[in-house]
């Protein structure tokens, strides 16, 4: 498997800091959080998305993904919601990414069924975009549909390649899901994981990845049973804590942390 951190763990760094990190560390790829915050985002020029591109060319790291917040089941207008996909795919087309992660995002008294067909309405005709453009767009464990289970009620629905699943390995737990469960549900539709570790299930300020209560081990051990050769990608939420250790000084311990569970795995 190869390793993977977030720039949601460090928030608003320039791209060249971040590279700095990844091959100082000796993690192969970043996922791109694009927000406007940040220094990648679907707003940049041609220009600017070249420069980014090059610059990960030249560290000889690969851009894992577009991390973006469309939330596919949300009420409102599928038009605006696509929109939004299709400009996450073509930013991720263009710093060569082959993953766009949107969200679930279904709405607090809304019928599942409803948030369901909604959520695989708009998936399918964004992965009609994304097929053109050879980019797969992934629906994250998260929010309305947090839990695997959940999450294949939609993909099952899509039924298009370039319609997939992210794994967040949280989301499934607090979930009430078992990581072996997880794997049964999403490996079908299985894009990359994001593996993260957490004080508790009431407290999810993020740790050291080994430091908190999420069954890595467990998860990195099923994924590794079943021969699965992805990508694992340490999404530390430094943005929404901001009394959370830097994950500058994290990246090593957790890097060393990753291999051992691989190798106690293999």
């Amino acid at each position: 498997m190869k390793l993977a951190f977030s720039t949601l763990g460090v928030p608003g760094l320039p791209i060249s800091d971040v590279l700095r990190l990844a091959t100082a560390h000796g993690y192969h790829g970043v996922e791109l959080r694009a927000h406007p915050e940040e220094p990648v985002h679907p707003g940049i020029g041609t220009d600017e998305r070249a420069e980014v591109a090059s610059e990960f060319k030249a560290a000889g790291v690969e851009v894992l993904g577009v991390a973006g917040y469309a939330r596919v089941a949300a009420p409102g207008d599928d038009e605006v919601v696509i929109g939004e996909i299709r400009s996450l795919v073509e930013l991720a087309r263009d710093l060569g990414a082959p993953y766009v992660r949107v969200f679930p995002g279904g709405a607090e008294g809304q019928d599942p069924a409803d948030a369901d067909a909604v959520a695989a309405r708009r998936l399918g005709t964004a992965a009609e975009y994304g097929a053109d453009l050879r980019v797969r767009i992934l629906l994250e464990t998260h929010d309305s549909h947090r839990t695997g289970a959940a999450a294949t009620r939609v993909l099952g629905l899509v039924g298009h390649r370039q319609a997939g699943a992210l794994w967040d390995v949280m989301h499934t737990w607090l979930g009430g899901e078992q990581p072996q469960d997880s794997y049964a549900a999403l490996s079908p539709y299985l894009g990359y994981v994001q593996v993260k570790d957490i004080v508790s299930a009431e407290d999810t300020t993020p740790v050291a990845l080994g430091a908190g209560v999420l069954p890595l081990a467990e998860c990195v051990e099923v994924l590794s049973r079943h021969g699965w050769d992805g990508w694992l990608c340490w999404e530390y939420e430094k943005r929404w804590y901001d009394h959370a250790e830097p994950l500058a000084s994290l990246l090593g311990a957790g890097r060393e942390h990753l291999g051992r569970l691989l190798n106690e795995s293999a």
